[in-house]
């Protein structure tokens, strides 16, 4: 007789969330099952609603199917990997050889690599809060402890430099800085990068910069490149298409490894070796980096006067501040409102209750602020992708749902 036992997820997941594909849109599916139209509003996924890449690039791809249909070198293809060194340039960044470069399946992939090849058990990893939750998932999953350092929303969101000096410990490894910011939208000023870099040099510590976001800019704003502003730090940077040329499905990114190299040389070579492991990333999205980074940036006439971002971005941030009970600092990067809620107003001691209570009465999908590691349940965010009227619609379920919501115990 067949023995029966009880399956238990891995204990590694115990200190893991991801709430922007978690238990809240879990119900919205159960929703869609029952025939119920969810405007989703909790994800960046461009192509759903509407974003496509320049045909060229998908021409790339298609015209190389035949020559990606072996295993290419782990870190990359050298022309993609030339591509990236090109815009390292163009970014600043001019110590990157060859070898510097490691493409991926996305930047998740790589944020998984770049930290498992570092960590120890207990090792620390600062991280800023609110943050993309994959960082401090990665962190836990690699045996590390994350440490959230506060982005402060009275200063726009930028990063409080005296909290990340005061939360250095001897097990501290690196500090993590998400510029353009997700999901705030802020954009770091040089000078909180440089005094990041110099408390990261003081004490020995490596820079992780994720850059996703650097080509989706507003108004004014200037996008620096950490890795340009001191060669005394090791610098790992993170980047790739999904959001500036709309391939997230391609799943098309790259690490580069810049700055003081001096004492890395085994860490790199377990980079080197969890790189070789996987084999390779996509062969065939590989062959879209060196088109996208040299001919085609179309994602400037989205966010430039009249552009489908900016407008939107405009429209969401004038809705959420006009609606009584919220409040919201304006992006100047990537495509998300982080508004703030009067949780007293409101009610509110549970802020994954009230996006779901949203959802349930409206069917708009959100994601709740501590779902990026903020530590109050007054804060959500919204995806500003989906088409202007999807938009206006949603605003109008918000505001009336606000109108007479109180949270239930």
């Amino acid at each position: 007789m067949a023995k029966n036992r009880h399956w238990k997820k891995s204990s590694k997941l115990n200190d893991v969330c991801y709430d922007i594909r978690g238990p809240v849109m879990e119900e919205a599916k159960k929703l869609e099952e029952r025939g119920n139209t969810v405007i989703k509003l909790n994800i960046g996924n461009p192509a759903p609603f509407g974003f496509t890449a320049p045909e060229e690039i998908i021409e790339a791809v298609a015209s190389n199917l035949r020559n990606a249909e072996g295993y290419a070198d782990s870190r990359g293809l050298p022309s993609a990997r030339k591509a990236v060194i090109e815009y390292c340039v163009q970014k600043g960044i001019t110590d990157v050889g060859m070898d510097d470069v490691y493409l991926g399946n996305g930047v998740s992939e790589l944020i998984g690599i770049s930290t498992e090849a570092l960590l120890d058990d207990g090792d620390e990893l600062l991280i800023p809060a609110p943050d993309y939750p994959l960082w401090t998932a990665a962190v836990s999953l690699a045996g590390g402890k994350p440490v959230h350092y506060i982005c402060d929303e009275e200063s726009d969101w930028l990063p409080d430099v005296k909290d990340i000096a005061r939360k250095i410990t001897d097990r501290t490894k690196g500090i993590v800085v998400i510029n353009p910011n997700n999901p705030t939208g802020a954009v770091y000023p040089k000078e909180i990068l440089q005094q990041i870099a110099d408390l990261a040099a003081e004490h020995g510590l490596i820079v992780f910069s994720d850059e996703i976001y650097d080509s989706i800019l507003y108004d004014d704003a200037k996008h620096v490149s950490a890795a340009s502003l001191s060669d005394e730090v090791l610098f790992i940077t993170l980047n790739g298409l999904s959001k500036s040329h709309m391939i997230a499905g391609f799943r098309t990114a790259w690490m580069v490894i810049s700055g003081n190299k001096n004492g890395a040389s085994d860490y790199l070579e377990g980079i080197n070796m969890l790189a070789s492991m996987r084999l390779c990333s996509n062969v065939p999205s590989q062959y879209a980096i060196e088109i996208a980074l040299k001919e085609f940036q179309n994602i400037h006439a989205l966010t430039r006067a009249n552009g489908r971002l900016l407008e939107q971005r405009n429209y969401g941030y004038q809705r959420v501040n006009s609606i009584p009970g919220l409040s919201c600092v304006k992006p100047r990067g990537a495509f998300y409102l982080f508004p703030k809620i009067d949780t007293e107003k409101f009610h509110i001691v549970d802020d994954e209750k009230f996006v779901l209570d949203f959802l349930m009465q409206e069917k708009i999908l959100l994601v709740q602020g501590t779902g990026f590691n903020w530590h109050k349940p007054d804060h959500f965010r919204i995806v500003l992708l989906p088409p202007k009227n999807d938009m206006e619609v949603a605003f109008d379920r918000l505001e009336h749902f606000l109108s007479n919501y109180v949270q239930s115990s």
